[in-house]
């Protein structure tokens, strides 16, 4: 019970700086390469950052099953982000 509770607690964080600054960061940079921007070196290092915190919140994850959506979603937002910045890359 008290491992749940506390799976919660991260959770519940995790969240809240998902909504407060990584989804408006990554929304940000997804409108700038959706026009046709290259990653900046900040972006890259962000995205970075994101990749590197991914590891470290999985196990969390894979245990409560029931954020498996919005995981989905926002693994794909990041695909469409890095995605399209390597087309802008490649286009020069």
């Amino acid at each position: 019970m008290a491992e749940q509770s506390e799976d919660e607690g991260v959770i519940l964080a995790l969240f809240e700086r998902f909504e407060k600054y990584r989804l408006p960061r990554a929304l940000d940079i997804k409108e700038r390469v959706d026009q046709g921007e290259k990653l900046t070196d900040v972006d890259i290092d962000f995205l970075k950052e994101v990749f590197e915190g991914a590891k470290h919140i999985k196990p969390y994850l894979d245990k409560h099953t029931e954020y498996e959506s919005v995981v989905s979603q926002t693994v794909d937002l990041y695909h469409q982000i890095t995605s399209k910045a390597l087309n802008n890359e490649e286009a020069g």
